[in-house]
């Protein structure tokens, strides 16, 4: 033909042999009977489990998030009332937040949320509220149950993570559901109150592990092994008052890393009383065994030492136990640090003062992992009981 260029017609086009070749392979695909690239472009969660959806009820005798099988992410944000908040503007703000915290855990948006699409999916979404000296004051309580704790040896205590009036404790299973609804309860809350801390914890990530497994902290330890359980009669007992509330301490623990670092295996488990691997005394092989304090070794000494953590926490005295639930936090390190690392140690009881303090007395005497840990930020707040929907938190102690 006129014009045809030898070349070209005797070797085809590259366009050519990339079509051959794909023809080749999805022909040898199919002749093989794999169909797994078919799957892999079907439209992505066709088939995988999804949580984003998942909700947990807001209205009820208590408030969520106490009980409910901790999420992954938890912000607690203390708040400081402005000086001219009285009792009708913190009536009027409760009712805001109740209002809005109940939207947003169910997958609703908040009232005039700018950005609708970021509440449909709560991921288990819930807020809790505490109520500090001041609000309870304006309130018209005496809380004399909810003060600051006595001042213990080991504290190195921050005003920057300490105190605070108003407690918001947001938690889910999504990192972008907290920050959006952390967001909108703050635009709530800017006209009566300013932010005086936050603190942002984490555990590992929904389904990385069975639900249940004790979650381990910075240090690699199991954190948390020997707590009450909800819904036992031990619980009700020691946890919820008769109108439904609990009292909360919140301690943020720095934890020195670098130095834990430079600790054996075995001084590791020497000063928390536990394996690391399984979270097992040291008397015991799994997790859940219960510790032999008065065993003792060839030469003589004692396989759980009087200064292990964990002898240090256990009371003679059973009412003395509380409910605990633990976050890690890890701020971005600055100039030649590795971390700023820690724990954010929550826990529950119905009084401070005869279940807390005296097991705080206990570790702050001689508590073998002192020399790795560091209280840095200290609070005690009231959780109201919950409220039925109309209603607000609080409302019972406003007398509304």
């Amino acid at each position: 033909m006129a014009g045809e260029n030898p070349v070209a017609a005797k070797w085809p086009s590259r366009r050519g042999l990339l079509f051959a070749g794909a023809a080749t392979g999805l022909g040898a695909i199919a002749a093989l009977g794999i169909d797994s690239l078919a799957q892999s472009a079907s439209p992505a969660g066709a088939s995988e489990p999804l949580h984003g959806p998942e909700t947990v009820p807001f209205y009820g005798e208590h408030q969520a998030g106490i009980t409910t099988e901790p999420q992954a992410y938890a912000t607690y944000v203390g708040l400081s009332l402005r000086e001219e908040a009285d009792r009708d503007g913190v009536q009027k703000l409760l009712r805001l937040l109740t209002d809005d915290a109940a939207r947003l855990t169910q997958g609703r948006e908040a009232l005039a949320d700018t950005e609708p699409e970021l509440a449909g999916l709560p991921a288990r979404l819930t807020v809790t509220f505490g109520f500090g000296a001041a609000v309870l004051e304006l309130a018209g309580s005496a809380a004399t149950h909810v003060k600051p704790l006595p001042e213990f040896g080991i504290d190195r205590l921050e005003q920057g993570w300490s105190g605070g009036d108003l407690l918001l404790h947001i938690a889910a299973d999504d990192r972008l559901t907290v920050s959006h609804a952390q967001r909108m309860l703050l635009k709530d809350a800017r006209s009566f109150a300013t932010v005086k801390w936050i603190q942002d914890g984490f555990r590992r990530a929904r389904g990385s592990e069975a639900s249940g497994t004790t979650m381990r902290n910075l240090f690699g330890q199991v954190d948390g092994t020997a707590n009450l359980v909800p819904g036992t009669e031990d619980f009700n007992q020691l946890v919820w008052n008769e109108d439904g509330s609990t009292t909360m301490v919140l301690r943020r623990i720095h934890m020195n890393l670098e130095t834990w670092d430079e600790a054996d295996r075995a001084g590791r488990e020497f000063s928390v009383g536990r394996t690391l691997d399984n979270g097992a005394p040291l008397t015991g092989s799994q997790e859940h065994d219960e510790p032999d304090f008065r065993r003792l070794t060839v030469n003589g000494f004692a396989v759980i030492s009087d200064q292990a953590h964990i002898r240090r926490a256990r009371s003679e005295n059973p009412g003395e136990r509380i409910f605990r639930r633990g976050y890690n936090y890890d701020v971005p390190p600055t100039g030649e640090s590795i971390s700023d690392s820690g724990l954010i140690f929550v826990s529950y009881q119905k009084s401070v003062s005869k279940q807390y303090v005296p097991l705080q007395q206990r570790l702050d005497q001689l508590d073998a992992l002192n020399q790795w840990t560091t209280p840095i930020g200290s609070a005690v707040f009231l959780i109201p009981p919950g409220c039925q929907e109309q209603g607000f938190i609080g409302d019972r102690l406003f007398g509304a």
